[in-house]
């Protein structure tokens, strides 16, 4: 068998390991062609079961993958100038509000009107000022669909609200506060992670939202 054959052969095989591993399909794509080509440069007559060593191959480059990604999540995040961001935030003219009916007044419009990925791309992108790189890393979306969600976001709150709002989800108003008293957004950012999970979960166990 030669080496096309090869190829055409576990390409399948590889690119499912990967994907699973991953959960991106170009990251996957991505990955199984460095493996090929990683493969191609090597000493083949040393190599007694190819698809043994291509199966390892994928999956070792996928954890690494993986390990560089949290890398940069935390450097990115550990990067972050918090204080300027919530300083700014403070520097913006209040006075002529109440700040803390407001806050909960724009966080019952953001319930009501956004789903909660759209939700935490829009707060994390308007108000703390996060580029699409580091909105990949901490929600392990591309930056495309990144854009996509803020543009999405941004129209459904130029609508008019038809229904009234629900009491917002009082664990991340609390959170988004502090992280503006405190210049600390890691929980915030937590809290945003779970209100995504909690409504995965919930449409996932739930089969009339699905259909």
């Amino acid at each position: 068998m030669n080496q096309a054959q090869t190829i055409a052969l576990y390409q399948p095989t590889l690119h499912a390991i990967a994907f699973r591993l991953l959960k991106c399909k170009a990251d996957a794509e991505d990955i199984v062609q460095e493996t090929f080509l990683k493969w191609l440069s090597a000493e083949q007559e040393k190599i007694q079961n190819t698809k043994a060593y291509l199966v390892k191959a994928v999956t070792n480059n996928c954890l690494n993958h993986l390990n560089t990604l949290k890398r940069k999540k935390e450097q990115c995040l550990d990067a972050i100038h918090w204080s300027e961001m919530v300083e700014r935030f403070k520097e913006s003219d209040f006075s002529h509000l109440d700040l803390e009916a407001e806050i909960t007044k724009a966080f019952k419009i953001l319930q009501h009107k956004l789903e909660p990925l759209e939700r935490a791309v829009y707060l994390m992108k308007e108000v703390f000022d996060f580029d699409y790189e580091a909105l990949q890393l901490m929600l392990d979306k591309k930056q495309d669909y990144c854009r996509q969600l803020l543009c999405r976001a941004r129209k459904k709150l130029e609508q008019p609200s038809i229904h009234g709002e629900d009491k917002p989800k009082h664990s991340l108003l609390e959170t988004f506060k502090k992280a503006c008293d405190l210049g600390n957004a890691t929980d915030f950012i937590t809290e945003l992670k779970n209100d995504i999970a909690y409504t995965i979960n919930k449409k996932s166990a739930d089969p009339a939202s699905l259909q």
